[in-house]
């Protein structure tokens, strides 16, 4: 099974469709590499279109006129260029419940997400991950995860110049992004700029707090969710993540109690 590069993730780490790649020793030597590298906002962008160009080749993604594309449109062609970022979204139709965000600007929705969040919720989602791109949390995470794929040692690393990956290498370079996690403080910023981003363009700040409970949901859930139970481990914790938004919507003025928050029985998008 192959795994997907997750650049900035709300969810967890998520199997795909092919072979995860062995990074080797080359952990330790990343590390080292890190500091000494020069790497800049273009290097991150080049590396994040590369890995993404990789997954759109290795996962089935929905067309032009698929009703999960359709409404992905509907939703966030708006968006396209949002808060001086240049956006790209595709949906892939796979059975992992996921979205991500890169530094270069791509947006990658899953169909099985979809399927369970009304259209609030998907925006406050897709929200958090522009958050995280915004706020630059994925560069030193893709940094780490170049210098693991190209096996550079701490002086090699401080060139100036990011070197060509092969495509296995760019491959290995997704897998090591699927190790990579954000801190507390950053999934709370990007709570915080999800929030500002639904309530700037008027849209229902509660989707935030319902699509948080959503996921709790789902971490709370048997054998099937086991791997968000994994993930949750080292994220914030859905509930009180949701209470923050409910919090600051009762602040505001905005809060509509929405009562009890389930998951759905049947598929949101058709």
């Amino acid at each position: 099974m192959k795994k997907i590069i997750l650049c900035a993730f709300v969810l967890g780490s998520l199997t795909m469709q092919a072979q995860k790649i062995s990074l080797g020793k080359a952990t330790d030597i990343a590390g080292k590499g890190l500091k000494a590298m020069t790497f800049t906002n273009a290097d991150a962008a080049k590396l994040a279109k590369e890995s993404v160009d990789w997954m759109d080749n290795n996962n089935q993604v929905a067309g032009p006129k698929d009703p999960y594309t359709v409404r992905l449109n509907k939703l966030f062609a708006k968006h396209k260029s949002q808060d001086g970022l240049n956006l790209n979204y595709k949906v892939y139709k796979v059975k992992d419940i996921n979205a991500f965000a890169c530094a270069d600007g791509s947006v990658r929705v899953f169909s099985s997400l979809m399927d369970i969040m009304t259209d609030d919720e998907l925006l406050a989602v897709i929200g958090h991950e522009i958050g995280h791109v915004k706020n630059e949390d994925t560069k030193d995470a893709i940094k780490s995860a170049y210098l693991k794929a190209a096996a550079l040692d701490a002086a090699s690393a401080s060139s100036n110049t990011v070197a060509a990956l092969s495509n296995s290498q760019i491959g290995e370079m997704a897998n090591a992004m699927l190790d990579a996690t954000h801190s507390k403080k950053q999934e709370s910023q990007a709570d915080t700029y999800s929030y500002d981003f639904m309530k700037a363009n008027g849209y229902d700040v509660v989707g935030a707090y319902r699509a948080f409970k959503k996921l709790a949901l789902l971490s709370e859930g048997g054998s099937a969710q086991s791997g968000f139970q994994k993930m949750f481990n080292s994220h914030p914790d859905s509930n009180k993540r949701a209470e923050a938004i409910k919090k600051r919507a009762e602040k505001d003025g905005l809060w509509k109690d929405p009562g009890t928050v389930s998951l759905p029985t049947t598929k949101l998008t058709k």
